[in-house]
């Protein structure tokens, strides 16, 4: 049987596709309303179609793929139609498979990765690139690239072969060989050494035959601008191109799109740019917005009739969208007919403190429940990994199942769990696996031929693995670094350990990651996971306030972490807004709105209004996920690296319709100013309170999270009244270091950092 992906099919086209579904009727234009069946119908020339949320975007991808099919205006495999995800690609070819038949099996529908693939493994050996050429996965390509820079010399601790995989990937999201790429990016990387590297890199790939997922489309364009045949054979073949979520893609993406489509131009392009919320991927706006300007013959129809969201969630959401000045336009409005419900406005509550915050949705979900709302149709929003915790441990008291989704819930996320270990070892120093999971994290020289000797050790004197160590230390079994690297480790456990008692848990916490290098780590690390780890261990210590003890803080996690819910079960769903991308609930709860939070510091003080334009589209994303009820909520006071802060509400929250919410905050609520009303609104404007945020948190980062910058920089003395938000007011009695000995008044003497307490 000939294989339906053959490019030669398209001279004897398969038996199965003589007979198209061309005399079957097409009933499924019936069902279409006028725009998507003005996306379908429009089959000469580059069309835009601006799919809004909730309006059918797949349904207009899969029927006009049925449509050029039944019309015969091209062979099933002169159809290229490109999706972002593997489980998009499967649910349009089932789709069009029920609406044409088989035949949609010779369609070219698939990822941009799995396509370019495809290209490759035919065409790969004109560029040196043997047909058999391996994919390496994300840890292979770090290995890699270590053996790569260690081979140069190249300092691995001080420059992580992740960071400079992250501007090696960001060059080629950019298209960009080595030889086309500027050293401008990442001048400060090992000395201006990165661009050296990435043609290093290159060349180890080519002699393993091997690739990464960003060569994908990097070498396709090498290969089409090459072999200028090759691409003018892809042109012919390809009469139609169809693409979804234009909005998320990188540029390379974007100019293998333009070389194929150069000769029939029948390029349609689905996406939204109000949902554009991936820059950090890779992901560039501008190419859906400058689309009019790359195709001056481009017809734009728009899909405005939403058939996701009661009227009053629609109306919020393009309110809110509305104060981006870079978009296209557009305006959901309710695609029913009739009579339609406005629905329940959008609640915004106010609250104290990020724990009443929690309390309050939790109470809410729990009154849905009672009301007959399934659990599996709610789903709680976040804008960063670090706001889960407060949430799990709400639900875990009050019994309520949930799922985290996109990720391991907190205490399961590696950080955490290397985190919890160092405190397992603190606590308890014959806690062998502990000891194992972190006597290398970070990095330390320790290879597994000194842990096998350690194990040989402990096995021969039948003690615990840090006992062990102790012993060999003292001995010359081992290389003096690797002797003297142990030495330091083993006494810095001893000392935690002997602080154990005096410090307050959060304390002990921060100054053990802080001294073991841990935070470090991951403040080097240049990937994109990096700064959500980092907020993570920071929420971890904050966490360790509510404990007395480590002990009953580990008890505590131990039996969380037994309390998993059952696959299946009816449950919560918590997830990021970044993960809630293309999926819908009944009930939405979107908490931390509020400045810094959300928008995110970072976008503010980095990325500036292009940043600040991507944080209001992730919050349109957020309100639209929501069918029938959205709730927003923020918190006066919320807990930040161990300190609270006060905080306002979004500048979001400012720039919702009046007429499509329910405002509603604590008495008492900054001076009962926020009660109802708007008289704190636009409090964010004011040069005060961004000079005040700005200032605050560069001091509660520094003071949380960089010890050693203050050891030669307190500004405490032997005498000094203090307070402390634990133990009260209390006096310095002696210094060392950062670390503090009080008196307190209430409590007696404790031993706390100077980064916890302030001149009273």
């Amino acid at each position: 049987m000939s294989d339906p992906f053959d490019l030669a099919a398209d001279a004897e086209p398969a038996p199965r596709a003589a007979a198209p579904a061309a005399a079957r009727p097409l009933p499924w234009l019936a069902d279409l309303n006028p725009e998507q069946r003005e996306a379908v119908e429009t089959t000469d020339g580059p069309l835009l179609v601006l799919s809004g949320a909730g309006t059918g975007k797949t349904r207009v991808l899969t029927s006009r793929v049925g449509y050029i099919l039944a019309k015969s205006l091209a062979k099933p495999w002169q159809i290229l139609a490109v999706t972002f995800t593997n489980r998009a690609a499967k649910e349009m070819r089932e789709r069009v498979a029920n609406l044409v038949g088989p035949v949609a099996e010779a369609v070219w529908l698939g990822t941009f990765h799995a396509l370019c693939v495809r290209m490759l493994r035919r065409h790969g050996e004109l560029i040196g690139l043997k047909s058999s050429f391996t994919i390496l996965d994300s840890d292979d390509q770090v290995r890699l690239l270590k053996q790569v820079m260690e081979a140069d010399e190249i300092d691995v601790k001080k420059w992580p072969a992740q960071a400079l995989m992250a501007v090696i990937q960001r060059w080629k999201d950019r298209g960009l060989t080595p030889e086309k790429a500027t050293q401008e990016s990442s001048s400060e990387f090992a000395g201006g050494r990165a661009l050296a590297m990435y043609a290093a890199y290159q060349a180890r790939l080519r002699a393993l035959n091997a690739t990464d997922f960003g060569d994908l489309l990097l070498l396709c364009l090498d290969l089409f601008q090459k072999h200028p045949a090759v691409l003018t054979e892809y042109q012919d073949q390809f009469r139609y191109i169809l693409v979804d979520e234009y909005q998320d893609t990188n540029v390379a993406q974007y100019l293998w799109l333009r070389l194929l489509c150069q000769k029939h131009r029948n390029l349609c392009c689905v996406g939204d740019d109000d949902q554009s919320i991936y820059s950090w991927r890779g992901a560039e706006v501008g190419n859906i917005l400058r689309f009019e300007k790359d195709f001056t013959d481009a017809k734009i129809v728009r899909l405005e009739r939403n058939y996701r969201s009661t009227p009053v969630i629609l109306e919020a959401a393009s309110h809110l969208i509305s104060h981006n000045e870079d978009r296209l336009g557009k305006t959901l409005r309710t695609g029913h007919d009739g009579d339609i419900e406005r629905g329940p406005p959008v609640k915004v509550r106010g609250v104290w403190d990020g724990p009443e915050e929690a309390r309050w949705v939790v109470d809410e979900i729990e009154a849905l429940q009672r009301q007959g709302q399934p659990l599996k149709q709610i789903a709680i929003l976040v804008r960063a990994g670090f706001q889960m915790l407060e949430f799990e441990e709400r639900l875990i008291t009050t019994g309520v199942p949930y799922r985290v989704v996109g990720g391991p819930r907190f205490y399961e996320r590696l950080e955490i769990r290397d985190a919890i270990a160092y405190l397992r070892l603190v606590q308890q120093p014959d806690d062998d696996l502990a000891f194992e999971r972190i006597i290398n994290k970070p990095k330390r020289g320790i290879g597994e031929s000194t842990v096998q000797k350690i194990h040989v050790l402990a096995r021969a004197e039948q003690v615990p693995l840090f006992e062990a160590t102790r012993r060999m230390i003292e001995t010359d079994e081992l290389r003096p670094q690797v002797r003297t690297t142990l030495k330091a480790l083993t006494h810095d456990f001893e000392r935690w350990q002997g602080l154990k008692e005096t410090m307050q848990p959060s304390e002990l916490t921060a100054l053990v990651l802080e001294e073991s290098g841990y935070t470090e780590m991951w403040k080097q690390d240049k990937t994109a996971e990096a700064p959500g780890r980092l907020e993570n261990l920071r929420e971890f210590a904050s966490a360790l306030e509510e404990w007395d003890t480590i002990s009953a803080f580990l008890e505590h996690v131990s039996l969380v972490m037994e309390n998993d819910a059952q696959t299946g079960e009816d449950c919560i769903t918590l997830m990021t807004l970044h993960g809630a991308k293309g999926l819908e609930f009944d009930a939405v709860f979107l908490p931390g709105w509020e400045e810094e939070i959300f928008p995110h510091r970072r976008a503010l003080d980095e990325g500036g209004q292009k940043s600040l334009e991507e944080e209001r589209r992730l919050a349109y994303v957020g309100l639209t996920r929501a069918r029938k009820k959205a709730y927003v909520s923020f918190a006066a006071n919320r807990r930040v690296y161990n300190q609270w802060q006060t905080s306002l509400p979004s500048r979001f929250i400012d720039e919702l319709p009046e007429s499509a919410v329910e405002r509603k905050s604590a008495d008492g609520l900054y001076g009962s100013a926020y009660g109802g009303g708007t008289a704190l609104n636009d409090g964010w404007k004011q040069p005060w309170w961004r000079d005040g945020q700005r200032k605050k948190n560069a001091e509660l980062e520094d003071v949380s999270w960089d010890v050693s910058a203050r050891v030669n920089n307190s500004h405490f003395k032997i005498g000094d009244r203090v307070f402390h938000q634990k133990f009260g007011y209390g006096k310095v009695k002696g210094i060392d270091d950062t670390k503090l000995d009080i008196q307190f008044e209430k409590s007696g003497l404790k031993k706390v950092l100077d980064s916890f307490v302030q001149p009273a």
